[in-house]
């Protein structure tokens, strides 16, 4: 009974040096983090041994002047792996670029055998660490989001605990190194900085020769396997390496050979990866000797699958998994939670965003400006989610312009190499999860630099990957898509040749949920609603807008976005996790989305490929009077002009006409043979409030502004055999102003 009640003493005294800091708001999860369980789980599911040992826990904290070289007294305690900016580190205390975070903590090292060697691995830490066993420097690692290791054997003392000291610089937004959306002062779509250990820290027990790296390339008929060893390998005489896949413990394939050597792994009957399936083989990797002796001993898994660019029967680029045409469509992921800022409360709670991800009908995900732990790609993995990966953004923002000279930044020599050694080390990283299909290393111009060379290298490194050269704004005719932007959208980039045209990113409807964001007032939206039924039917009317467009060309879409994050409100849930819309609805309304392409028959032509001629007005009118519209109204006085009206600088705009007034009046004419026809729609791109007419009857109403050709309902009892009549009046407000239109036949794919 004494040693029960010592044992409970000890973890509730524990457990009074820690406590969730006062924070706006926390997740569901957040009451679950305890010191002892704080991301227990071993980090890579693709390359685990048995004899590792968490360091996640408390440790002796201290922030101090960047120019204090040692550390007598500690400010207190914080949980590991949660950033010092966090609620659930305990801390919740800015650094900035002028201070250093300092870590300490003893521990107890395992005993090792004769030919062991004891590694501290650290999964991530942002930015600068340095680190100390027992007084010894043992290096500095520059880089927030790649893993990091140092063998510690030789630093260890005989006897007694060993003490280990991480010092953590971050510069934040002050340096040009890759950091993603964080800033020292938050506003708007940029958020809380990020400083310090912010996954898990770990020991691990490996054999002096060892594999260091596993390195696998899947295909339809099997993976190319290549296992890396360490430093230390020559000591081995004639090393060998044995793979073997397995599904539910049975084997299915094998293979042997030298190290250093391409190994093909090839099961029977191949079962391939994909969302609807995805199937993923257990893989065990064995280093051994000539005379068949066990030296190390490495668990994995695999997936099967191709991923690449087709031409349909259409002569539109399509995505292909496996060889197949697949329409991607996904949440724009920014990887954000209010109690432990880049790190996730929980595993659960990382694996949650991802389930729900795939309850709503997606089947990919873009992880936005931040690279993730391994574990959640493990999760993508196993849920069957393809994901774009981005590169986290970094120096300074390239101009948005058409103007090939200025579309990117001169970055320095230093900030250069640093971005390109930690793109590198992402791609290392991650190059096995068979659930990345995307690279993107640049965002809307941000820190955009050689972009031809950096997209060339990425395919060159990894030709087993697609890469997005950028995604939004200045895009170079290099890589596999065409990405762009398109607020609230949605739109479709112009055909450009062989690329795919994908929607990097859309949408971004707003809705605050009282109780349930980071402050109560002066949230953030690109369009914001005040109740759940009208962002509902916001959504709905903009999803519906994507079907017509993958008729056009339109390979793929990434939402804005999986959750709000700070001020921005943007999330299809809350900050801490709470659904805005049904699930149910949401997830029928977008399998619609994966049916074969539907067909765009022109009835009326736009001025999109060629101008087409309009007689027009800007004389100004009355709203109450629309006889003008009608069909026997004389418009032989008005202007001919070809279409579109409008700036030039709009986004989206093909103008054929300047119109900078306040508003305009369009007439055309068209004859028809037949009026049989089934899902015609108006194809129209109005900036601003437009009113659409058919033979003098209103069709169409449309209020505020699109960045490109969007497709309304159009009733066929409108139209007559003959000649018929189209009008639209349109009124500008402010900022860019346009206004084009034509009509079209949806003819559904089978």
């Amino acid at each position: 009974m004494r040693i029960v009640t010592a044992v409970l003493f000890l973890a509730s005294s524990v457990a009074a040096q820690w406590a969730v800091a006062d924070g706006p708001l926390l997740t569901r999860w957040a009451k679950q983090v305890k010191p002892d369980n704080a991301h227990p789980e071993h980090p890579r599911p693709q390359f685990e041994r048995r004899r590792w040992t968490s360091l996640n826990g408390l440790w002796d904290y201290a922030i101090r002047p960047r120019d204090v070289a040692a550390v007598d007294q500690y400010d207190g305690k914080i949980l590991v792996p949660f950033p010092v900016e966090s609620a659930l580190s305990g801390v919740r205390k800015p650094v900035g670029a002028g201070k250093c975070l300092w870590y300490s903590r003893e521990l107890d090292a395992p005993k090792l055998g004769v030919a062991d060697r004891l590694v501290l691995r650290f999964e991530a830490v942002d930015w600068q660490a340095t680190v100390w066993v027992n007084g010894k420097k043992l290096g500095t690692h520059e880089g927030g989001y790649d893993p990091f290791s140092f063998d510690i054997t030789d630093a260890l003392q005989k006897q007694g605990p060993q003490t280990l000291v991480v010092r953590v610089w971050d510069p934040t937004d002050k340096g040009t190194q890759p950091r993603g959306k964080q800033v020292e002062r938050p506003r708007g779509i940029w958020y809380t900085a990020v400083t310090g250990i912010w996954q898990t820290a770990w020991l691990e027990i490996v054999p002096a020769v060892h594999i260091e790296r596993l390195k696998l390339t899947p295909d339809r008929s099997g993976v190319k396997v290549f296992a890396e060893l360490g430093t230390r390998w020559a000591l081995l005489a004639a090393p060998r390496v044995r793979a073997i896949a397995s599904v539910d413990g049975r084997e299915v394939a094998r293979v042997e050979g030298r190290v250093n050597q391409e190994l093909w792994l090839r099961p029977k009957e191949p079962r391939l990866w994909s969302p609807d399936d995805p199937f993923l083989y257990d893989l065990r990797v064995e280093l051994y000797t000539a005379k068949n002796e066990p030296v190390d001993v490495v668990s994995s898994y695999f997936g099967l699958r191709t991923i690449g660019v087709v031409k349909d029967d259409k002569g539109a680029m399509r995505l292909a998994l496996n060889g197949k045409v697949l329409y991607q469509h996904g949440p724009l992921d920014q990887g954000w939670w209010p109690d432990g800022l880049y790190t996730a409360p929980t595993d659960e709670a990382l694996d949650y965003d991802l389930e729900v991800t795939k309850k709503l009908g997606f089947n990919m995900v873009r992880k936005h400006v931040k690279v993730e732990p391994q574990r959640w790609y493990y999760h993508c993995d196993r849920l069957g989610l393809l994901v774009w990966q981005d590169m986290p953004s970094a120096d300074a923002h390239a101009p948005r312009t058409g103007d090939p000279k200025r579309r990117e930044i001169q970055r320095s020599k230093a900030s250069a190499q640093q971005f390109e050694r930690e793109l590198r080390a992402m791609i290392d990283t991650h190059y096995n999860s068979p659930s990345i299909v995307m690279w993107v290393p640049f965002n809307e111009g941000w820190g955009q630099y050689d972009t031809v060379r950096i997209t060339n290298w990425i395919k060159n490194y990894d030709p087993s990957r697609l890469v997005d050269c950028a995604s939004g704004w200045n895009d170079f005719p290099v890589g596999d898509v065409h990405d762009i932007h398109r607020y609230p959208g949605p739109g479709v980039p112009r055909p450009r040749g062989e690329r795919a045209s994908v929607l990097g990113e859309f949408g971004g409807l707003g809705l605050p949920v009282r109780g349930h964001t980071w402050q109560n007032e002066r949230n953030w939206g690109y369009r914001t609603f005040k109740d759940k039924p009208g962002l509902a039917r916001a959504f709905e009317q903009l999803i519906g807008r994507l079907r017509p467009m993958i008729g056009s060309g339109l390979a793929a879409s990434v939402y804005t976005q999986t959750t709000d994050v700070e001020i921005e409100v943007n999330g299809l849930m809350t900050y801490d996790r709470h659904l805005k819309l049904d699930p149910e609805r949401v997830r029928l309304l977008q399998e619609k989305l994966y049916r074969p392409p539907p067909t765009l028959r022109i009835v009326v032509p736009t001025s999109e490929r060629s101008a087409q001629v309009w007689r027009y007005t800007d004389a100004a009118f009355d709203d109450r009077d629309d006889s003008w519209a009608r069909t026997d109204f004389d418009d032989s006085s008005w202007r001919k002009g070809p279409g579109g009206f409008g700036t030039k600088r709009t986004p989206g705009a093909i103008v054929g006409t300047t119109w900078n007034g306040p508003q305009i009046r369009l007439r055309r004419t068209f004859a028809l043979q037949s009026t049989d026809f089934a899902g015609l729609r108006l194809r129209i791109h109005h900036d601003e409030d437009a009113r659409v007419f058919l033979n003098g009857k209103l069709m169409a109403e449309l209020d505020g502004y699109t960045t490109g050709y969007v497709l309304e309902p159009v009733n066929p009892k409108l139209l007559v055999k003959g000649t018929n009549v189209l009008a639209i009046a349109c009124r500008q407000t402010q900022g860019g102003q346009f206004i084009d239109a034509g009509i079209v036949e949806l003819v559904e794919g089978k």
